[in-house]
């Protein structure tokens, strides 16, 4: 009798403890993932949003400074990524005086980057380097998108803040059929949890037709993109790659290198400006839209 009461003592026991270890474990986990999610929150709180403009550009000389009624376009960027809630400062990041001394004359800060940038993610990363303040997020925001929407430049910021496994963050929108084969509107494919796939200036997917499929959901890339300020850093570290050069799009590099990127989808009228004849489509929308 003696020697059964032992035993169901010595279960009860086993069982309590075993018990406590796995409440305490879950205890633990669930302080230590707190207490990881508070620092993460904390490291990533910080943003800067940066335009990048340089005055050669072998599709449109001067580009920044191109008027739409009444203002450089370059201003009205400004004065629209001016709007967004998450950015703590913003910036223009370029090469040249001329650009310099307009941004300066409506009020906007301005970086002087080298002539020797490749591309507006590396002038995004020396004007970083440059600023007095340390960030934890850059938002590169593309000069000639004068219509781009301040919930956008949010979007993209609390996509990276939420994607701790990503180090780059960036928008799509739905691809118009007669943009389909444009070279100049950049397409993307996204995985089922919202990463990037890939990039590309031709059609993606590409069906066997040869056609476009008006069924399928088409993706646009809309030029804004932000970073992880420690990867900014190795970014222009990385060597060149095979589809980034042959594609000319500086996302390849980031996908080629094994790095994540979040991809969030918008409802977005995408009108940038890529050449001469885009400022008139753009004046023609700003006046049926009323913006001054």
């Amino acid at each position: 009798m003696s020697m059964c009461s032992s035993s169901s003592v010595s279960l009860s026991t086993k069982s309590w403890i075993v018990h406590s270890i796995v409440a305490g474990a879950a205890i633990a986990a669930a302080i230590g993932a707190g207490a990881y999610l508070g620092r993460y929150r904390k490291f990533r709180s910080r943003v800067v949003g940066i335009i990048p403009a340089r005055y050669a550009s072998s599709r449109f000389e001067g580009k920044p400074l191109v008027n739409i009624l009444g203002k450089p376009m370059i201003q009205r960027t400004w004065e629209r990524a001016k709007l967004a809630s998450t950015l703590d400062h913003i910036v223009v990041a370029t090469d040249d005086e001329k650009i310099a001394e307009c941004c300066r004359g409506f009020g906007a800060d301005v970086v002087m980057t080298s002539e020797s940038c490749r591309n507006g993610t590396e002038r995004c990363n020396e004007a970083l380097q440059k600023l007095d303040k340390k960030y934890d997020v850059v938002v590169n925001i593309q000069g000639d998108e004068p219509l781009i929407e301040p919930e956008i430049i949010d979007g993209i910021v609390k996509a990276l803040q939420a994607a701790p496994d990503a180090v780059f963050s960036t928008a799509v929108t739905a691809l118009k059929p007669e943009d389909a084969f444009d070279p100049n509107r950049v397409k993307c494919v996204v995985d089922n949890r919202g990463y990037a796939i890939y990039f590309s200036r031709g059609l993606i997917p590409y069906n066997k037709t040869g056609k476009v499929n008006p069924q399928f959901p088409y993706m646009l890339h809309l030029g804004i993109q932000s970073y992880d300020s420690t990867f900014l850093k190795i970014y222009p570290e990385l060597q060149p790659t095979p589809l980034q050069l042959e594609e000319d799009l500086e996302q390849l590099k980031v996908l080629e290198n094994g790095y994540k990127m979040k991809v969030i989808k918008v409802d977005h009228e995408a009108h940038g400006v890529d050449i001469p004849e885009d400022v008139e489509k753009i004046e023609t929308l700003m006046r049926e839209r009323s913006i001054s």
